[in-house]
């Protein structure tokens, strides 16, 4: 019991089970613009949100597991990720096949919890986000499809709350995909001469450092684009406008960080602004709608 305990937890240092706090707060955000109206009990919006906490957790550890699976030869090979705990030789793959068993069961059994259309389509959420892994094997598009993977969570929390999908929330979604491959690609450019080295896509092997960082600021102004669009449909007042507004800062400083010719502060970039992204953004737009009622 003590080896399976040990185990876990270099897994999940292995797979940052703390960044679930990149895609989670947007999910919820997804979950309360869909909870406007409905007249739901306290008691079942508790049970709502926890089962969606449960499902995007769940999700994005049998994600994260898979992808490191999927990449242990490809990180073996990496300067910069050779320690990684499978090819470090500290998990086994048999272990982390295991781990993502596990993850995936209480992901559908969560589903389930939910609703009948989440739980059908929990096998298709699984798909996607598992496989982006072997995306950058074939297409440079690989960060937007990563970007779809947790770009469909506020989607999934609007159908887990009202049971059917609405246009609307595809906004958040995409707002969400454009976010996350962002700021992935600049976390590529760490590799890029590697990705060119061993065959692998990626814009910044594509377009070059520099290109691909100013189409990752496109495509984060794009996002902002989107989340002003969503808050002129949605009916919120200037606490949500400035949930906004904070975002767009944030954004900034996170470019401003790096440049073609300097990844010297990527991991700040990367783990730290895009953390406070997420949260920000649901305090201010819950706290508007708290105000305005639900």
């Amino acid at each position: 019991m003590q080896a399976v305990v040990h185990k876990t937890r270099v897994v999940l240092e292995m797979i940052k089970f703390e960044h679930s706090i990149f895609a989670l707060p947007l999910a919820l955000t997804g979950a309360l613009l869909a909870v406007r109206g409905q007249g739901l009990s306290s008691s079942v919006l508790v049970a709502k949100f926890f089962w969606i906490i449960v499902a995007m957790v769940a999700a994005r550890s049998a994600a994260m597991a898979f992808n490191r699976v999927v990449d242990a030869d490809i990180d073996a090979k990496n300067p910069r990720t050779s320690m990684r705990a499978i090819p470090a030789g500290q998990v086994s793959r048999s272990f982390t096949w295991g781990f993502i068993v596990f993850w995936s069961i209480v992901f559908v059994a969560a589903a389930a919890m939910l609703n009948p259309l989440c739980l059908a389509l929990s096998p298709v959420a699984l798909a996607v986000v598992c496989g982006y892994s072997y995306a950058k094997r074939f297409t440079a598009f690989a960060h937007l499809i990563l970007g779809l993977a947790l770009g469909i969570a506020p989607l999934a929390a609007w159908i887990a709350i009202r049971g059917s999908f609405d246009w609307p929330i595809t906004l958040l979604a995409a707002a969400v995909m454009l976010w996350v491959g962002g700021f992935d690609i600049i976390y590529a450019c760490q590799d890029l001469e590697f990705d060119r080295q061993q065959g692998l896509h990626s814009m910044p092997a594509a377009l070059g450092a520099a290109r691909a960082l100013m189409l990752s600021r496109l495509m984060h102004v794009a996002m902002v684009g989107l989340l002003l669009w969503l808050w002129s449909l949605s009916g919120l007042g200037w606490v949500g406008l400035a949930g906004v507004a904070v975002t767009a800062a944030l954004l900034g400083w996170e470019h401003s960080l790096v440049s073609a010719d300097d990844f010297s502060k990527v991991d700040a970039a990367f783990f730290q602004v895009n953390g406070i992204v997420g949260v920000l953004f649901f305090v201010f737009w819950a706290a508007d709608m708290g105000v305005r009622g639900f």
